[in-house]
């Protein structure tokens, strides 16, 4: 082997040896990118369950008041009518005297 032979294969080996250093950093980030995207992937899914209970919630919370606000409607129409009845009474007991 020449001289210059000798000269090439260290060129060699040393670019080799820096190829695979950086090998080995691209894959150390690939690793942490992977892991980030996993955690960010369970937080949007914790994120999604959180607003699916928070609509759920809403939703009752919406049919809760309706009923609330149809039974005070209620109440006040079944004064209304009493009130109409006692009125309508009272004008028949006075025809009557």
């Amino acid at each position: 082997m020449t001289e210059e032979d000798k000269k090439l294969l260290s060129t060699f080996e040393a670019r080799f040896r820096h190829l695979l250093y950086k090998y080995q950093q691209l894959k150390q980030k690939n690793g942490e990118l992977k892991d980030s995207i996993r955690k960010k992937d369970k937080a949007i899914e914790e994120m999604q369950s959180n607003y699916h209970n928070l609509e759920t919630k809403y939703t009752n919370l919406k049919l809760a008041k309706i009923i609330s606000i149809n039974d005070n409607e209620a109440r006040d129409t079944k004064q209304r009518l009493s009130k109409l009845v006692r009125e309508v009474d009272k004008c028949i007991a006075l025809l009557n005297s």
